[in-house]
Order: structure tokens, then C-alpha cells, then sequence
């Protein structure tokens, strides 16, 4: 097995949520005792999250390449980024490094595709929703992605003032019932957790579409990655 490089802490919450997924799914391929090789990165989130409000992509894409780098030269040749919104920096990221980058919206698109879905909702931070970089790469794949409307409050919010600090709550989780209920009206046929907190709050058990998870998704194709090369 090759060994996995995480760039974490966007938040730790999620981070955690990867250590484990990636370790359960390598223990399912390879059995018996086995986990993963695996080095994790947990960055600072708060200076980050301060450049994401202050829109400055630029200076956190050469830290986060900075930590990717480092990362391979401690032995790591897949590289995952354990965050949705930062992706919108991975062109820099990737710049010159010398390992195999597996992007987070790539499995996603892969996984709704091969179970037929065509028309998906997304539900992210307002980087997420707002920038093209991540619908743009799964309409690439031919998929028809809907956000949701603007009525619908405080999702963002959500994400950063509880979910990255490990609140959950039954209000919280009734707001992003009714924006995929919304998403579903307007013909989504599934639905994103573009955010790799949301899973801590929607699962399928809840939630009245279909459920792509991205931390789980991502977390696999990782261990896929490093195990099949």
C-alpha cells in the first residue's frame, strides 16, 4: 500500500471523520490487523478560514501546496485534501507536485453516475455554491447539479459557527431537511453533502433524497488509490 498524505484540519471535526474511513476501508480491502499508511497534516483552520472571508485564495492555495509538498517529501504519494472548499485552490496545489492528487468531487461524480442519477442537488458553503469550481466538475462528468435558493438561511452558518466546532443540533439538522425537501421539488434526484461537516448532521436515515457523503467517498478512493495504484 502507498502511503496516503492528508491535508486536514478544515476542519478537525471532519479530519477525524477521514482517519477513521480511510483506516476502516483499508481493514476491509487487505483484513486482519491491516491499516492504513497514512500521514495526516492538520492545519491551523482559523488563518485559513480568515483568508477564505477576506477572498484570499491565492494565499492559502501556496499554503496548502506548501503542506502538500511537505508531505510527499515525508513519503506520501497520493494526496487528499479533507475539505470540499478548499478545492477551489487545487490547480495550485497540484502545480509541480510530484503525486497523485485524487480530487474530491471526482469520486463523487463517479458514484452518482454509476447508481443513474443525471440531476443532483449540492449543498456546501457559500464558497462552494457561489464559485464554479466544484459544479463545474461534475457537469463536466454530464451531470445537471441544482443549489439550493437563497431563501432557504443560515446553512452556511451552520457549517462554520457549529458543525466545525462539533455542535449538532435537532434545529440545525430541520434546516438542512427543508433545503434538500426544496432541492427534491425542483427535480433533484439525490443530494451532495458538498461539505465534509454536513455528515456529521444529514445521513440517509434523515434526509428525504438520496445521500452522496464526500467525506466517505473520498476517504475510499484514497484507499483505493493507494492500494491499487
Amino acid at each position: 500500500m502507498k502511503t496516503i498524505g492528508l491535508i486536514g484540519g478544515m476542519s478537525w471535526e471532519s479530519t477525524a471523520h477521514y482517519y477513521r474511513l480511510i483506516n476502516e476501508e483499508t481493514a476491509r480491502r487487505l483484513g486482519g490487523l491491516h491499516s492504513a499508511e497514512l500521514i495526516v497534516h492538520s492545519v491551523d483552520f482559523a488563518p485559513i478560514e480568515a483568508m477564505q472571508r477576506a477572498g484570499e485564495w491565492t494565499k492559502a492555495g501556496e499554503r496548502l501546496a506548501e503542506v502538500a509538498r511537505s508531505l510527499v517529501a515525508q513519503g506520501a504519494s497520493v494526496i487528499g485534501l479533507a475539505t470540499n472548499t478548499m478545492h477551489i485552490v487545487a490547480e495550485q496545489i497540484t502545480a509541480g507536485l510530484d503525486a497523485r492528487f485524487v480530487h474530491i468531487a471526482d469520486p463523487t461524480a463517479e458514484a452518482l453516475i454509476e447508481d443513474g442519477y443525471e440531476t443532483v442537488g449540492l449543498l456546501g458553503t457559500r464558497f462552494t455554491l457561489e464559485k464554479p469550481f466544484y459544479r463545474e466538475r461534475l457537469t463536466a462528468r454530464g451531470l445537471s447539479v441544482l443549489m439550493p435558493e437563497t431563501g432557504v438561511t443560515n446553512l452556511n452558518g451552520i457549517i462554520y459557527e457549529e458543525l466545525c466546532k462539533g455542535i449538532v443540533t435537532e434545529p440545525s439538522r430541520r434546516i438542512y431537511v427543508a433545503a434538500i425537501e426544496q432541492l427534491a421539488a425542483r427535480g433533484a434526484q439525490a443530494v451532495i453533502l458538498g461539505c465534509t461537516e454536513i455528515g456529521m448532521l444529514i445521513d440517509d436515515a434523515v434526509s428525504p433524497l438520496p445521500v452522496f457523503d464526500t467525506t466517505q467517498l473520498h476517504a475510499k478512493a484514497l484507499v483505493a488509490a493507494a492500494i491499487e495504484g
